[in-house]
């Protein structure tokens, strides 16, 4: 009988052990998130789409996903104390997008904005993107606060989407920076086809006139000045842009140089893991899958696609005041979206595609850099009336 009592007490233990495993607890939901965090890791291994940052979003998914038995086992990121949920309080309190605000002023070249100012303006007109899918979300009957949260995927640009998404829309981050960081990665696919919708032969072959060259004294009095002017304009936008500019003064500086290979090397490296795992791992099957997140991502491709198209027609608009000799070349106004330098890149390609003379680059990383500025901007103001 003893004998009989102690293999029902390890079968009993068998049975409590297996209702603890993930196959116990798999659901539908789990299988295709985790096929969507393969498919993540398989774009960026395969066609280098964004690996930075999709290799650990899509590794993240597949931690999330991992089913298991909600018993006090304090894994999961949203069980209050676990590891992942401190680890992603960086990214539910906002700490993480400064961060990556600080590499990014730290690696960035500001010359070719500084050179054309002008080109300041395309970069602003891309931002149309962000309050046009504002207010069709707020047609869609998202609460504003939700709204603009989604609007802000139409800059490109993730560490904003997520930190205007703390904020005002915390329940939606997940779905918001998931969206952001995938239009991100798939710059090559949708602008192309834009930028070619809205430009005729003649205009593809604008050949603009090479940036003059900037000075040191520019470079280092830039950041002092732009801080001042967004942030008096726009102080809800300080924690994002006085971060930018602190680092692009580190780099531009010339005596803080240790700093700024800081700032743009193992800081923002470490950020970036931390805050692309920890926001695939928030996509949990049970809190991710659901027809809000789907208005999400349709929402956030067509302010993208509005974003690409408004950059493109107000360069077109914008011809029409200057002369000959000083006309812009509209395949730059795509790069007018956040995406530094991906989207400038895509200029380059598809201006080389007609003529294999006419370098865009550098032109177009005038717009590209002046996009980081006004998504920004677009998330203080945002920020300012609805918070």
């Amino acid at each position: 009988m003893e004998q009989n009592g102690f293999f029902s007490f390890l079968l009993g233990n068998l049975r409590e052990f297996l209702t603890y495993t993930g196959f116990a607890n798999l659901t539908a939901g789990h299988i295709v998130m985790i096929l969507v965090g393969l498919f993540f890791i398989f774009l960026a291994i395969k066609y280098e789409f964004e690996p930075l940052l999709l290799i650990p979003i899509g590794f993240g998914i597949l931690i999330g996903n991992i089913p298991f038995k909600e018993a006090g086992l304090m894994v999961g990121i949203y069980e209050e104390g676990s590891v992942l949920n401190i680890l992603y309080s960086g990214v539910r309190q906002g700490w993480y997008p400064p961060l990556i605000f600080l590499g990014i002023g730290a690696m960035t070249d500001f010359s070719a904005l500084i050179s054309n100012p002008k080109l300041i303006l395309v970069g602003a007109a891309a931002q149309f993107g962000i309050f046009a899918a504002y207010m069709i979300a707020l047609l869609m009957d998202f609460a504003p606060n939700q709204a603009a949260a989604i609007g802000i995927i139409g800059g490109a640009d993730g560490p904003t989407a997520i930190f205007l998404s703390s904020k005002l829309a915390p329940n939606l981050m997940g779905a918001i920076a998931i969206a952001a960081y995938s239009y991100m990665a798939l710059v090559p696919v949708i602008q192309p086809p834009v930028m070619r919708l809205l430009t005729n032969s003649k205009e593809r072959l604008i050949k603009m006139k090479p940036p003059r060259v900037v000075s040191q004294n520019e470079k280092i009095i830039f950041p002092i000045i732009g801080l001042l002017l967004t942030t008096f304009l726009v102080p809800s936008g300080l924690p994002l842009l006085g971060m930018l500019f602190f680092g692009n003064l580190l780099k531009e500086s010339g005596v803080t140089r240790r700093l700024a290979e800081t700032a743009r090397g193992p800081l923002i490296d470490v950020i970036t893991i931390l805050l692309g795992l920890t926001v695939g791992a928030s996509t949990q099957a049970t809190q991710f899958l659901n027809w809000g997140s789907l208005k999400i991502f349709g929402l956030g491709a067509l302010s993208f696609v509005i974003a690409t198209a408004a950059g493109v027609l107000f360069v077109k608009l914008f011809n029409l005041f200057l002369t000959e000799g000083n006309k812009i070349n509209p395949l730059i106004g795509n790069s007018g979206v956040s995406a530094v330098p991906d989207s400038a890149r895509i200029s380059q390609h598809v201006g080389l595609e007609y003529d294999k003379t006419n370098h865009l680059l550098m032109h177009a990383m005038g717009p590209n850099v002046a996009g980081v500025i006004g998504s920004a901007v677009a998330a203080g103001i945002l920020l300012g009336f609805l918070s």
